[in-house]
This record gives structure tokens, C-alpha cells and sequence, in this order.
């Protein structure tokens, strides 16, 4: 039997849109057309759909902010 990671994962998307929030952003629209990210794929990723790392690595330098500190808050 699998184990299952939707909460990880719904854990994950919430921290990317407290993340963009907290930059002052409302609207996920706006965030992404500001920051050069496809404004669907960023929808998915606050949605908890699956992306790649690199994805995950480029938010983190957007909002300069290390893989520590952007797990540091699921714990």
C-alpha cells in the first residue's frame, strides 16, 4: 500500500501562496506576469498539482528564500 502525500503536498502549496501573500501580492495572476512565470503552471503549483524541483527552486530565489526555510515552516 502506497503511502499517501496529500497533505504534504496541499501543505506545500499553501506555504507557495503564504509565500506570495506575504510578498504582497493578492492575485496569483499578477505574482506570476511580475516574475516571469507561465500564470497557469503557477496556478497548479498553489493548487498542490505536481511540478518539477527546479520549479520549486526558482520560487525560492524569487522570494530569496533557502529550501531550509521554506520546509522550516511545514514542520
Amino acid at each position: 500500500m502506497g503511502i499517501d502525500n496529500s497533505k504534504r503536498i496541499t501543505s506545500i502549496a499553501e506555504r507557495i501562496k503564504k509565500l506570495r501573500i506575504d510578498a504582497g501580492y493578492t492575485s496569483y495572476e499578477n505574482f506570476a506576469l511580475d516574475k516571469g512565470l507561465d500564470r497557469k503552471q503557477y496556478w497548479r503549483l498553489e493548487k498542490g498539482q505536481n511540478f518539477k524541483i527546479e520549479t520549486l527552486f526558482r520560487l525560492l530565489d524569487i522570494h530569496q528564500i533557502t529550501l531550509e526555510d521554506f520546509f522550516k515552516e511545514l514542520s
